[in-house]
């Protein structure tokens, strides 16, 4: 269960000496079902954002909001340089058929970019703004479903082994 090997993982005693070290606060890698959905709510916001350093600007939540950090880093990590063209043009599309503008057809050139920023800017960002809210909303939901579903599997499995 990765519920359990989080909150193991947490309480390890190599990870306690270098959070005192560095004096880092516990609850920024705290493995409860809100940190980490929060973790996972930001983290997944921000990766769909099309803008560089996106961890940076997980980063800058931090002392504004309680959440996971390593799992809200790791959310920004799904795009990647690998899976942002498809991501971003996919959000292109979206942005396009929902702002009822018809896309120009894309080349994958810096030049072709610079020349069609202005023609690409709004739908592209109308697009990011649905999957953004909409994909992290449907993570944290995620998150906490299963790991309630977990919990409570957990404490029927208990119970049958002690009748």
């Amino acid at each position: 269960m990765i519920r359990k090997t989080l909150k193991q993982t947490t309480k390890h005693k190599k990870l306690q000496q270098f959070l005192e070290k560095y004096k880092i606060p516990k609850e920024y890698l705290s493995a409860n079902r809100k940190m980490i959905s929060r973790g996972v709510l930001l983290g997944l916001f921000i990766a769909f954002i099309p803008m560089p350093m996106q961890m940076a600007a997980v980063l800058l939540f931090v002392p504004f909001f309680r959440f996971n950090v390593p799992i809200a880093l790791a959310m920004c990590w799904l795009s990647n340089p690998i899976t942002m063209p498809p991501m971003y043009y996919m959000e292109y599309l979206t942005g396009s058929f929902l702002l009822g503008i018809e896309p120009e057809p894309v080349e994958m050139t810096l030049e072709w970019f610079k020349n069609n920023l202005d023609n690409i800017f709004i739908p592209l960002y109308f697009g990011t703004a649905m999957y953004s809210i909409f994909g992290s909303l449907a993570g944290y939901w995620a998150v906490n479903h299963f790991w309630r579903q977990s919990v409570h599997k957990e404490k029927r499995d208990k119970k049958k082994t002690k009748k």
